[in-house]
C-alpha cells in the first residue's frame, strides 16, 4: 500500500473513533455511506469516480460535518480526494430537502497530474437534494464543483446509513 493511502485509511478511522461517543452538545458520527458518479476535470474527459463518506452531525442541528474520499482515473491521470465539507439541510431531518455546502479538498494525481509532488488544494461547492428512505438510510443527489488547479465539475448519487441519534 502506498504512504498516501496509509495516510488517508489512519484519517478516516481516528474521525470514526474519535466521533463514535459524544456528549449530547457536540457533532457525533450520525452516519456513513457511499457514492457514485462522474467527474468531468477541466481539459479532460468525464470519469466514473467513486467513493465513501461520515457524517457528523450535533442533534436537532441542520448542519453536517462530512469528511470523504473520492477517487477518479481517467487516460492515465489518477485524484485521490480527500474532503472535509460542511452542509445545510433546509428541511428537518427524515423529510425530502435540498441543501448547499461548501469545504477543502486536497487532490493526490498520479504522476501525470498538476502541481509538484502531484498535489493540489482545492475550495469545493455543492449543492443537493437528500430524499429520506425510512428511517433506515437516505439517498442523496448531489452536484459538486471543485476550484483547483484542475478544477473539476461532477455529479454523485449515494446512500447514507445512520449510526446514532
Amino acid at each position: 500500500m502506498k504512504p498516501v493511502h496509509g495516510i488517508v485509511v489512519a484519517c478516516l478511522a481516528l474521525l470514526v473513533t474519535a466521533g463514535w461517543t459524544s456528549p449530547a452538545s457536540s457533532f457525533g458520527l450520525s452516519g456513513a455511506g457511499v457514492r457514485l458518479g462522474s467527474v468531468d476535470p477541466e481539459g479532460g474527459d468525464a470519469s466514473l469516480a467513486g467513493g465513501g463518506h461520515l457524517e457528523f452531525e450535533e442533534y436537532g442541528s441542520r448542519f453536517h460535518l462530512m469528511p470523504s474520499v473520492l477517487f477518479w482515473s481517467n487516460n492515465g491521470l489518477t485524484d485521490i480526494n480527500p474532503n472535509f465539507d460542511i452542509y445545510y439541510h433546509f428541511e428537518r431531518a427524515g423529510k425530502f430537502s435540498p441543501y448547499l455546502g461548501a469545504g477543502a479538498a486536497m487532490h493526490m494525481y498520479s504522476a501525470d497530474g498538476p502541481g509538484s509532488p502531484g498535489s493540489d488544494l482545492g475550495l469545493n461547492l455543492f449543492g443537493g437534494a437528500l430524499f429520506p428512505m425510512g428511517s433506515s438510510s437516505r439517498l442523496f443527489a448531489e452536484l459538486r464543483y471543485s476550484a483547483t488547479e484542475l478544477s473539476q465539475t461532477s455529479i454523485f448519487g449515494g446512500l447514507t446509513f445512520p449510526l446514532s441519534h
